[in-house]
C-alpha cells in the first residue's frame, strides 16, 4: 500500500498504472514518457531518487512526480471513491 493517494497514470505505450508511493513513481518514470528530456521529468527523477536515499522528503518528490505527469498529460481522471459517495449521502441528510 502506498503512502499517497493513488494517481492513475497512462504511459505513452498505453500501459496504465496506479502510483501511490515513491517506489511506484520510480517504476513509472522508467516507462515510456512523451519527453524524458523535459525539465519537469528530470526534476521528478532527481527528487524521486533523492527520496529513495533519504535526502529529500517523499512528499516533495511525489509532488514533483505528479507535476511531471500532469505536464506530460499522463495523469488520468479518477472517479469518485465509494467512501466519498457515502460521505456525500451522510452530509446530504445533515443539510436537510
Amino acid at each position: 500500500m502506498g503512502n499517497f493517494l493513488p494517481l492513475p497514470i497512462k504511459l505513452v505505450d498505453g500501459k496504465s498504472m496506479l502510483v501511490s508511493s515513491v517506489c511506484e513513481a520510480e517504476k513509472a518514470l522508467l516507462g515510456q514518457w512523451p519527453n524524458k528530456g523535459a525539465a519537469v521529468y528530470r526534476d521528478a527523477s532527481r527528487l524521486i531518487a533523492a527520496a529513495r536515499d533519504g535526502s529529500c522528503s517523499p512528499a516533495i518528490a511525489f509532488a514533483a512526480f505528479k507535476a511531471a505527469a500532469i505536464d506530460q498529460r499522463l495523469l488520468q481522471p479518477s472517479g469518485k471513491s465509494s467512501a466519498l459517495g457515502m460521505l456525500d449521502d451522510v452530509t446530504r441528510d445533515l443539510q436537510s
